[in-house]
């Protein structure tokens, strides 16, 4: 009885696991494009492998548009957990530009909505790091645009990194030499 228990709960793990990317691989082929423009941050951490921490213009603005709490200091100020939308606009690159938090109000025809959550004082918008294999570093310091699809709900997923000129980075790996030293 308890091996039957154990198999059930195993593929109902598998199932939901499945069904997740399931999810993602339909967000990634059916999703909008948008193009998210970055902002300056820290590139990498050794602790953690290849990274890039992300942080988007667009974060930035609605930072400056939410009510604040002035704490007891007067130069400390804090925004309150919640989760909302924006509206961007999009240009015909499909860049996002940060236009308004959302209302309710209906939305132009080269509008959209996305998801932003607001937790211990900062916005996440969408994924805050790009993971990239060991070796390719210096090809994503050209990044200036994070690819997204987004889905008639405001969700985003990371798709791809571009530079200026969005142009696809998609950096070279050097080949590796399978022999041994003592293949001769």
């Amino acid at each position: 009885m308890r091996h039957k228990l154990v198999i059930m709960m195993l593929v109902v793990i598998l199932a939901v696991i499945n069904f997740s990317i399931y999810n993602k691989e339909q967000h990634l082929k059916h999703g909008q494009t948008v193009y998210l423009e970055l902002a300056p941050v820290d590139p990498r951490s050794l602790m953690q492998g290849d990274y890039m921490a992300l942080r988007y213009v667009v974060s930035n603005a609605l930072y400056k548009a939410l009510p604040k709490n002035k704490e007891e200091r007067e130069w400390r100020q804090s925004i309150e957990a919640h989760d909302g939308k924006i509206v961007v606009s999009l240009d015909s690159k499909n860049i996002a530009t940060y236009q308004q938090i959302h209302q309710g109000e209906p939305l132009q025809e080269n509008e959209l909505t996305l998801n932003y959550r607001v937790r211990d004082n900062k916005i996440k918008i969408a994924s805050n790091a790009f993971f990239f294999e060991e070796g390719t570093a210096k090809a994503y310091e050209k990044a200036r645009y994070g690819e997204f699809k987004v889905t008639a709900q405001g969700e985003l997923l990371l798709n791809a990194m571009f530079d200026e000129n969005l142009t696809l980075i998609a950096p070279q790996q050097a080949p590796h030499n399978n022999t041994s030293p003592t293949d001769s």
